[in-house]
């Protein structure tokens, strides 16, 4: 069904056209009460593509480290919402930012005040707090250097969905979890699961289109570039992120 609803963003007589393979992650992709393709993502890719005159061709939806290698190899073309990271530049290129993205820790509001006084990873491994992690993905230098340390003394376990995540954090399988803001905020309010917010923001960077550096070529980055500075300026980019009550 996704598949079929991302279909609608392909349109005949267009020069490029780019293969993706996205994985629902609401509230940027998903799909709707009546079968289509709704999302902050889908609606600001939707609108930059037909700026553009471009169009995506839809693959099979992937989960985040199989679409991950897919893109590596060569077999994808796009995807939406990436940081721009020195690593992945050896091996894709970067559109000018549509969105920012934020990467915030929360805990149950039974927890807040024990836990507001959390500034970095070191004191999470210092008071040996335990951490659910999003199992892929780019969260920042701080989280990065921290992994091994955070895996060596056993306090964090990932986990490979959101829904997935907050049914672990639901069943007390850690004291905190970390993830992108809006997706745990959207997906602690579908399952009904309080959530409180801690001070300490991890990660916060725009987010980027980002195109296969060996399956397309910079004059289609330059289209999409030019497309995403023209909806800037009109407002247009902006009207979408605020019915999502994003920046």
């Amino acid at each position: 069904m996704l598949t079929a609803a991302l279909c609608s963003l392909a349109a005949p007589g267009h020069a490029c056209i780019l293969k993706v393979a996205p994985e629902p992650w609401p509230p940027y992709i998903f799909i709707d009460q009546r079968g289509g393709l709704s999302g902050l993502d889908y609606e600001l890719a939707q609108a930059i593509m037909k700026e553009a005159g471009c169009a995506l061709r839809v693959e099979m939806a992937l989960p985040t480290l199989r679409r991950q290698m897919e893109f590596r190899q060569g077999r994808l073309d796009l995807t939406l919402g990436a940081s721009d990271t020195a690593e992945r530049r050896a091996f894709a290129r970067f559109s000018l930012p549509y969105r920012n993205e934020t990467v915030a820790l929360f805990t149950s509001p039974a927890n807040a005040a024990r836990y507001r006084g959390l500034d970095g990873f070191d004191a999470i491994l210092t008071r040996h707090v335990t951490l659910l992690t999003p199992r892929g993905g780019w969260y920042g230098d701080s989280y990065a250097r921290a992994l091994p340390q955070l895996d060596a003394a056993g306090v964090r376990n990932p986990f490979s969905s959101y829904e997935l995540g907050m049914r672990m954090f639901k069943a007390g399988r850690a004291d905190v979890i970390m993830g992108d803001m809006a997706a745990v905020r959207h997906e602690a309010e579908r399952q009904g699961v309080p959530l409180a917010t801690l001070p300490w923001v991890p990660f916060r960077a725009p987010a980027h289109l980002m195109l296969n550096a060996a399956s397309t070529t910079p004059e289609e980055l330059v289209r999409i570039n030019a497309a995403i500075t023209r909806l800037e300026q009109s407002g247009a980019l902006a009207a979408i992120r605020a019915r999502y009550g994003s920046n």
